[in-house]
């Protein structure tokens, strides 16, 4: 009987990132990272084994294969432009083969036990060991409320510029009259919902998402609480633990029953359950007032005046606020002031422009 293909480039996949994986610690200077690699790559080399008993089963004078061209070739170009080439090769196959493996066991019911992304996030840890520690350290001080402040930037200054480009169009066919107000009103009340329904559904299916992956972890420590230790200490070595210390931390873990479940969810996961308490509901009206906020400022001056007076008022509070944000921007990223308010400004009245002139052209032709 011949061997499937499937099989045949699944045990290929296995010779081939064993391989690469040897490549990589062959490359690292630091002892410690590098026998995490080997490791790897030994494990790789169990999974080639468990392949190839599937393919003798079916041809027993089959032999084990070379490592493909292609992986020869990333090793040869991995040593002229690094191993982190190598290593951004390895990491997008190892996603791939994680997302088969659930994908598989999906769709034949088979139980998704949680461990499939294990050497995803090995590698993404041991990626984290590379760069400066200072640099790093310094940028997470700065990132301190960082994601609050961009939510709120962003929603403001998402409900200012689809507003003022929906005003603006609307006040190019009707020369500012009472029809902006009309269209204006709708395109903030719309937007303001749009925007609360979709960080609701955001917020929602994340927090679901990361329940469901608790429950999953929570069953893999009960029922494999051995293989659930051996992953810690490979996770602790690949934060740059000596293997002694990420051994001891791990029976440490395992040794504090009352607190183990939430220390592994951490540590495996990445998570805090005290961050899935967030509410929905806070982060949907939060989104709606932020889009009200900066939709109001195109459409307040048609509120009280009309024509072309209506118009350039719009356009003037707009600027301004345009700028502000572009300022705002700048707390988070770090560049001079005045470019990134000026940059916001031309792109947000660019827009503004576009929208005026196709309406001003529809306008004509109604007319016409």
């Amino acid at each position: 009987m011949k061997v499937d293909k499937k099989l045949q480039a699944r045990l290929q996949t296995e010779v081939d990132t064993a391989f690469l994986y040897r490549r990589v610690a062959s490359m690292e200077d630091d002892a410690e990272i590098s026998s995490i690699y080997i490791e790897m790559a030994r494990i790789e080399e169990l999974h080639k084994g468990k392949v190839m008993e599937k393919v003798r089963a079916i041809d027993k004078a089959a032999t084990e294969p070379l490592p493909s061209a292609r992986a020869r070739i990333i090793s040869k170009l991995g040593g002229i432009f690094g191993k982190n080439m190598i290593l951004g090769i390895l990491l997008e196959a190892e996603k791939s083969i994680s997302q088969a493996t659930i994908s598989k066991k999906t769709v034949s019911g088979e139980k998704v036990k949680g461990d499939e992304d294990r050497h995803v996030k090995i590698l993404e840890s041991l990626d984290h060991l590379s760069g400066d520690r200072v640099r790093k350290m310094e940028r997470g001080h700065r990132n301190i409320g960082g994601n609050a402040l961009r939510a709120a930037v962003l929603g403001a200054d998402d409900g200012l510029v689809s507003n003022l480009s929906l005003v603006m169009g609307v006040a190019g066919a009707t020369q500012g009259g009472n029809a902006v107000l009309v269209a204006g009103f709708a395109g903030l009340l719309a937007g303001a919902f749009s925007m609360a329904l979709g960080e609701w559904i955001s917020v929602k299916s994340s927090q679901e998402l990361f329940e469901r992956q608790i429950e999953i972890e929570m069953e893999e420590i009960e029922n494999n609480p051995e293989e659930e230790r051996q992953e810690i200490i490979l996770l602790n070595r690949a934060k740059g633990m000596p293997e002694a210390e990420a051994r001891a931390i791990a029976y440490r873990i395992f040794a504090d029953k009352d607190n183990m479940h939430t220390l592994l969810v951490k540590e495996e996961l990445g998570l805090n359950p005290d961050d899935l308490k967030g509410s929905a509901w806070e982060a949907a009206i939060t989104s709606f007032l932020l889009f009200i906020a900066g939709a109001i400022i195109p459409l307040a001056p048609f509120i009280f005046l009309k024509g072309q007076t209506a118009i350039a008022t719009s356009v003037v509070l707009s600027t301004v606020a345009l700028f502000t944000i572009g300022a705002a921007i700048t707390l988070l990223t770090g560049k001079p002031l005045f470019k990134a308010g000026m940059r916001q400004v031309i792109i947000g009245l660019a827009a503004a422009a576009v929208t005026f002139s196709i309406g001003k052209l529809i306008g004509t032709a109604l007319m016409t």
